[in-house]
């Protein structure tokens, strides 16, 4: 598998490209916004980015945004920006995962790998193939979602995760640090507010889509749920 690694700082390119070597992926480095956007548009197999967000002229928030509107590839934000509002705004603008400079490799490759898992629709065979919730129907092998009236929406792998694990337990409370563990596929190390952001947006995403329908319902104090 191809990884696009995306940073002005070549250290950093070349520490990750060598992580990536080792475990047996092709790393693709990019030093700037511009070209990465080049190299997603001219080469069709990549399968993730790891995209540093302060760059100059173009930023990672600008190439987020720019490879949000046609292609749904897994994004991993590392920035040196701490705030809970600047990881907010990456999550927002379409990011699956942040990661917090200066890093450990290790944690950027169990990222890496937790990712790649979910955008290969890795499921149980004992999952139903579809689901019927609400306004929505969810396809857990295609990995589509449409509304009864035929509308595609369009989710990243983390928000399909997010959906199918709610749809597929209806009535039944999970907790953020539930839902990172089985949608990420990895234990708990990050706050509540990644999955608040993602189960944010997805709503946005639903909403836009059947017009005002609510699906995903707040348990305030406990967590999340879809019920029917």
């Amino acid at each position: 598998m191809k990884i696009l690694v995306v940073d002005d700082d070549k250290e950093i390119v070349e520490l990750l490209s060598i992580y990536l070597n080792n475990e047996g992926y092709e790393p693709v480095a990019a030093y700037s916004g511009k070209e990465a956007i080049t190299k997603l548009a001219t080469m069709s197999d990549i399968s993730l980015m790891i995209l540093d967000i302060m760059m100059p002229h173009m930023t990672g928030i600008d190439v987020i945004k720019e490879v949000r509107k046609d292609s749904e590839i897994p994004i991993i934000v590392v920035s040196a920006k701490t705030g809970d509002m600047d990881k907010i705004q990456g999550l927002i603008t379409g990011a699956d995962d942040y990661v917090i400079k200066p890093f450990n490799p290790l944690e950027v490759m169990a990222r890496v790998k937790s990712l790649l898992r979910r955008s290969q629709k890795q499921v149980t065979n004992d999952e139903p193939d579809i689901l019927e919730v609400g306004p929505l129907i969810i396809n857990r092998d295609s990995h589509e979602v449409t509304t009864l009236t035929g509308t595609k929406i369009q989710l990243t792998a983390l928000e399909f995760g997010i959906l199918y694990l709610l749809a597929s337990h209806p009535n039944r409370v999970f907790s953020a640090d539930e839902i990172f563990e089985r949608v990420w596929q990895q234990e708990s190390v990050v706050s509540a507010k990644t999955v608040m952001v993602h189960v944010s947006h997805l709503r946005d995403k639903i909403e836009d889509a059947t017009e005002g329908e609510k699906v995903i319902e707040t348990v305030w104090g406990v967590g999340y749920k879809v019920e029917v």
